[in-house]
């Protein structure tokens, strides 16, 4: 047997679709892709640094830990409902910004929650 036809491809009707992969193993990588969408929920309670790391945006402007420096208005210590509502005003556009209004944008409420709580925990600076 000649070596080019080693590799030739064999020929499918005209009325079956070819794909580069089998469908079997597309179909079963999307199954696997939604069951591992529906697990992120429980990330945050998985993820005991979370909070921390949604939070580390905030230190661009509010300081490390949302201890201020300067004229930005310092975070830490501050209690979770009162900054959260303060999210939320930013959020609906009921409080003027310059920036805050889109990255708010950016949280569910249930990240917001969990970073309101990080800056509540923190010693505010002295």
């Amino acid at each position: 047997m000649p070596s080019c036809q080693l590799f030739r491809r064999r020929q499918q009707p005209a009325s079956q679709p070819t794909f580069p992969f089998p469908l079997r193993s597309v179909l079963q990588a999307g199954a696997l892709a939604v069951l591992g969408l529906a697990s992120l929920p429980s990330l945050a309670q998985t993820d005991p640094h979370l909070a921390r790391n949604l939070a580390a945006t905030c230190a661009n402007c509010h300081g490390t830990n949302g201890r201020a420096v300067g004229d930005m208005k310092p975070i830490a210590g501050m209690p979770a409902d009162k900054l959260i509502a303060m999210l939320d005003d930013y959020r609906s556009g009921n409080q003027p910004a310059t920036i805050m209004h889109q990255i708010v944008k950016g949280y569910t409420p249930e990240q917001i929650k969990l970073i309101a709580g990080y800056f509540a925990a923190q010693q505010p600076k002295k």
